[in-house]
C-alpha cells in the first residue's frame, strides 16, 4: 500500500513515519506538497499516486492565526478540501487530523463526535472548515480529532514547561482548562493500529465511525496538573531544575490573542467501538516522553560539567 504521509517534520507525522514500516511511504514535506497553495495539490497528487492519504500537516500556531486567518484557512481548510476531492475522485481513503478547538469548551461533559461544533478562535474555525470540506468531497474519509498534542521533541507544552522549569523558580499555569494530554507517539500508535486492517475493512470501519473519531489519551487533567506532572517526573528522573513552585491561575490571568476551550474532554467511545482501540492513560504516555527528555537533558554537555 502506497501511503502519502504529510507533515513528516511535525510531531504526529514524524511519529507515524517510524510506525508504518511495512507500507511504501511517500513522505511529503512542504517542498513536495505545499498546503499553502491548494490549487497546486491535485497536480502533485497525480504525480505521487497514493493509495491512501494521511494528513497530519496543519497550520498550528493558535495565537498567530488570529492575525493570519487567511493563511490558516488555506492550510487547514482549502488544502484538505482539495486533497479530499482528489481522493474521492480516485477512490483513495483519507485520514485527516482535526482538533478539540472546533468546540467551544462549554460544560464538563466529554465531547462526542456528533456534538455541534462552535470554535472560539480563527484556528478552530479553520479546522472546522477543513472538516466540512472533507465531508463535502464525498469520498471515504476519517477525521481524527485530537487534543493537547505534545512530544519529547518539537515546539509544544511539554518542551515549554521543561525550558521554563530550568529557568524560573515559579511557574504560573492555567488550572481551569481540562483535557487529556496526548503524546504524538500515542496517536501514531493508534493510527498505525487502524491501518493494520485490510483496505476493504478500513473503509467499513470509516463508515462505522461515520467519518469522525476522537483520539486522545485516557483520563483527564488541567494544564496546571499536566505541568505539575512534568516537573515531578523530571525531578524523579534526576534532572536539575530551577523551579520550586507551580502555581495555578485562571485563564483570565493569562491573556492570549486566541481563546482556548476550557473543556477539551473528548469521548473515546467510538474509537473503542469502531476500531477496538483503548488508549493508555495520559500519565503512562507522559512517562515515555519524560524518559526521552530526561535522557536528552542528562546527556547535554552542560549537564556533565
Amino acid at each position: 500500500m502506497r501511503i502519502l504521509l504529510t507533515g513528516v517534520s511535525g510531531q504526529v507525522g514524524g511519529a507515524l513515519l517510524s510506525r508504518l514500516g511495512r507500507a511504501t511511504i511517500i513522505a511529503a514535506d512542504r517542498a513536495t506538497l505545499d498546503l499553502a497553495h491548494p490549487r497546486a495539490l491535485a497536480a502533485a497528487l497525480d504525480r505521487l499516486r497514493p493509495e491512501i492519504i494521511i494528513n497530519p500537516a496543519a497550520y498550528t500556531d493558535v495565537d498567530k492565526a488570529e492575525t493570519e486567518p487567511e493563511l490558516a484557512m488555506r492550510v487547514n481548510a482549502e488544502a484538505p478540501g482539495a486533497i479530499a476531492r482528489w481522493a474521492a475522485a480516485q477512490a483513495v481513503p483519507i485520514i485527516h487530523f482535526s482538533s478539540d478547538y472546533v468546540f467551544d469548551g462549554s460544560g464538563t461533559k466529554p465531547w462526542g463526535e456528533a456534538d455541534p461544533p462552535h470554535p472560539l478562535s480563527a484556528y478552530g474555525a479553520s479546522k472546522l472548515a477543513g472538516e466540512q470540506a472533507i465531508r463535502a468531497a464525498g469520498g471515504a474519509f476519517l477525521i481524527v480529532r485530537t487534543s493537547w498534542v505534545y512530544a519529547a521533541q518539537g515546539v509544544n507544552f511539554l518542551r515549554s514547561i521543561v525550558r521554563l522549569a530550568q529557568e524560573r523558580s515559579e511557574l504560573r499555569v492555567v488550572a481551569d482548562q481540562i483535557g487529556a494530554p496526548s503524546s504524538a507517539a500515542l496517536i501514531a500508535d493508534a493510527v498505525a493500529g487502524m491501518l493494520a486492517a485490510e483496505p476493504a475493512d478500513l473503509r467499513r470501519r470509516f463508515a462505522q465511525a461515520e467519518g469522525f473519531v476522537h483520539l486522545a489519551a485516557s483520563g483527564e487533567t488541567s494544564r496546571h496538573g499536566f505541568a505539575c506532572a512534568i516537573v515531578a517526573g523530571l525531578k524523579e528522573r534526576r534532572v536539575r531544575l530551577a523551579v520550586e513552585a507551580v502555581t495555578p491561575i485562571g485563564s483570565d490571568d493569562y491573556p492570549a490573542p486566541a481563546r482556548r476551550p476550557r473543556n477539551s474532554r473528548l469521548d473515546l467511545g467510538r474509537l473503542v467501538a469502531a476500531f477496538g482501540i483503548t488508549p493508555p492513560a495520559w500519565e503512562q504516555a507522559l512517562a515515555v516522553e519524560l524518559d526521552l527528555v530526561a535522557h536528552e537533558l542528562r546527556s547535554a554537555p552542560d549537564a556533565r560539567t
